[in-house]
């Protein structure tokens, strides 16, 4: 069996913890004077993305690919879409290039951000989608910022992705809590994490209150000749 690992990049995550508001002070409930309802957010627990072994006729061959619940993707609201598209926009989900590399890196195409209708990673359409959905995050349009973006293929050195990933909705609240790892084959280094953002819905955008994440465990291994 084979075993793909794909990347986008990682975030930054020297802010994990109680750098921002404290969560527990946050009202959970909408309040009926804000557009809450014209979003129809609505209490739910959704498991956006797994992982599952799958036989490929092409290479016969069987590999360990992302699997997502696109009847969600169907019916999912713009406050939930932009919460997952900034998760997705700083790890790795099966990203390749669409057709011939593009010299300004401009085709790569992710497996999330297509479920999702954003476009190419780090596209005007998905940056600018997120940077409206966030426009009031000052902290979170800094990271958006196009040199800030990675364009990592399937396939590189150091790679990243997801193992899985559920979304929470209580409220006005939205919290995407995910397992991720990476891998450098040049060093034979893997490592893995746990990790929750937790956004705030407020009218026509969205904040990042705080990021937990777990201890990286760092593991090595043996390359074979």
């Amino acid at each position: 069996m084979c075993v793909l690992l794909v990347s986008c990049g990682q975030t930054n995550n020297n802010s994990d913890k109680n750098e921002l508001v404290n969560i527990d002070a946050v009202v959970s409930e909408p309040n009926e004077n804000t557009s809450v309802r014209s979003f129809k957010l609505t209490d739910k627990t959704v498991k956006f993305l797994w992982r599952s072994d799958k036989y490929d006729e092409a290479f016969k061959d069987t590999f360990n690919s992302i699997i997502i619940d696109e009847d969600y993707c169907k019916t999912i609201t713009e406050p939930e879409r932009a919460a997952l598209g900034y998760v997705a926009t700083f790890i790795g989900n099966e990203c390749n290039w669409d057709g011939d590399y593009k010299e300004d890196r401009s085709n790569l195409k992710c497996k999330l951000l297509t479920a999702l209708n954003l476009g190419y990673q780090c596209s005007d359409k998905h940056l600018g989608f997120l940077r409206q959905m966030f426009k009031n995050d000052p902290k979170v349009l800094e990271e958006l910022k196009s040199d800030n973006c990675p364009t990592i293929p399937d396939g590189a050195t150091i790679q990243y992705t997801f193992d899985e990933i559920t979304l929470n909705v209580k409220g006005i609240l939205i919290s995407v809590s995910f397992k991720a790892n990476g891998v450098n084959m040049r060093a034979a280094e893997s490592w893995s994490w746990n990790e929750t953002d937790y956004f705030q819905f407020d009218k026509d955008n969205i904040k990042l209150l705080k990021k937990d994440k777990s201890k990286v465990e760092h593991k090595t291994f043996d390359i074979d000749e």
